[in-house]
């Protein structure tokens, strides 16, 4: 879904670039250079690792930062599928006061897929990268020497984070869905009508025709009409296409992570692991259950039109857990967590981390 909206945000700016390639270069290696001055750890005992690890037969991208080892653990689960969130390093490090934060770029993405081509890059499924997760997992717990870790799931993340959530109460001491996305086996249309409204609101009488021409059922949507809907609907929303070109494409262009070269890797990136998706599109999450062994956590942007939040908050409202928790990010859309990156910190140390900050430093080697 963000692959196609982030390569219609880079188009748009093709012509931009072009015309003014010296400015925007010299601009660029500017912020690159304060954000790289932003991201320092200095602290006496802080972290701050990049490398590759060997997981699911090939080498795979982490990142391991913070300023205490005795903070709890996160582990983010990125969004796209492909679309890492170590781009918005500079723009989440206050979070790392608090949290080790980790970030992994799945197989197909980014710094993972620059390593291995998209020929090595193995089998691209559902279940493959699962298994990727369970073992990133058991390295970080390994490596930290923690018992149990954060789950964080953004967007498409949350789809393998409330499964990993529900699975592996024993891995993890808390689960946080951002951009929560639900799956219904299709029930809910409330997106997709609304998609209709702000078309027809607009004027926009061709892609009206091409939305009403989809099957009923979005499950049998193909892989193409799945991209153009997905297109649409950000394109559409006016907050959701700022965010995007701001808070995505910003990020990822003043990145001091990343290269010109790595900005091409997370255009290309993204297609490829579309397929990955294709395995949960008849899913339903309330089939699936809505028992959790552990604290579990909703923090979504209130004007988000991708995934709903108020499908979120029905299925939360059937969650059992020992704790949970659900708050709207006032004014934000798709990517609030990243484009409000304070308010989100807020509700992590309100209700997060006060649960998960008595959970000892471990001897763990699982």
């Amino acid at each position: 879904m963000i692959a196609t909206i982030a390569a219609t945000v880079a188009a748009t700016s093709a012509a931009a670039l072009a015309a003014s390639a010296v400015a925007l270069l010299g601009h660029r290696a500017l912020e690159r250079s304060r954000n790289a001055s932003l991201m320092k750890i200095t602290s006496p005992n802080g972290i701050d690792e990049q490398g590759f690890v060997r997981i699911g037969g090939i080498e795979q991208w982490i990142s391991i930062r913070g300023e205490d080892p005795a903070n709890p653990v996160i582990l983010e689960l990125h969004g796209g599928p492909g679309a890492s969130t170590a781009i918005f390093g500079p723009r989440t490090r206050s979070w790392e006061k608090h949290f080790t934060i980790v970030r992994w770029d799945m197989r197909g993405t980014l710094k993972t897929l620059g390593r291995n081509g998209a020929e090595g890059s193995g089998e691209m499924t559902f279940d493959r990268v699962y298994a990727d997760a369970i073992e990133i997992t058991d390295h970080i717990r390994a490596r930290l020497a923690v018992d149990k870790v954060v789950l964080l799931g953004h967007s498409y993340g949350s789809v393998f984070g409330l499964r990993l959530a529900r699975a592996f109460p024993d891995r993890y001491s808390a689960y946080v869905g951002t951009d929560q996305n639900i799956h219904d086996a299709g029930r809910d249309d409330s997106v997709h009508r609304a998609l209709l409204t702000r078309l027809r609101a607009g004027g926009k009488r061709r892609e009206v025709a091409a939305v009403e021409a989809l099957h009923p059922d979005e499950r049998r949507w193909t892989a193409r009409e799945r991209a153009m809907h997905a297109k649409l609907l950000a394109t559409s929303d006016p907050l959701t296409l700022d965010t995007m070109k701001k808070t995505v494409m910003g990020s990822l262009w003043f990145s001091p992570l990343h290269s010109l070269r790595e900005m091409r890797l997370f255009l290309k990136g993204m297609p490829l692991s579309e397929q990955i998706a294709q395995a949960t599109a008849g899913c339903d999450d309330w089939a699936d259950g809505t028992e959790f062994e552990l604290p579990f956590f909703v923090f979504q942007g209130e004007k988000d039109v991708l995934t709903s939040p108020a499908l979120a908050r029905r299925f939360f409202d059937d969650v059992q857990a020992p704790v949970k928790g659900f708050a709207l990010i006032e004014g934000g859309s798709h990517f609030a967590a990243f484009r409000r990156p304070e308010r989100f910190l807020e509700l992590l140390l309100a209700h997060v981390r006060p649960l998960v900050a008595r959970e000892t430093v471990g001897t763990t080697g699982a």
